[in-house]
């Protein structure tokens, strides 16, 4: 393996695995951001809306989930 190093430059080799990770994980989250279903900026999940009603109570507790 020694060999294969001094062949290459490891600081090159870094550099570039490095922007290639980089650009990859740009282009998957631009290609999520680009389906409806995976798109967390235009369309956030919906909230639940949960009624909890207390014996006693004079009005139901509203609770507020992400959903």
């Amino acid at each position: 393996m020694w060999r294969v190093w001094q062949m290459v430059e490891p600081i090159k080799v870094l550099t570039g695995l490095y922007l290639f990770l980089g650009l990859l994980a740009f282009m998957i989250h631009f290609m999520l951001l680009s389906t409806e279903r995976y798109n967390w900026l235009e369309n956030p999940k919906p909230k639940k809306t949960v009624e909890l009603i207390v014996p006693g109570s004079a009005s139901p507790i509203t609770i507020t989930m992400a959903a």
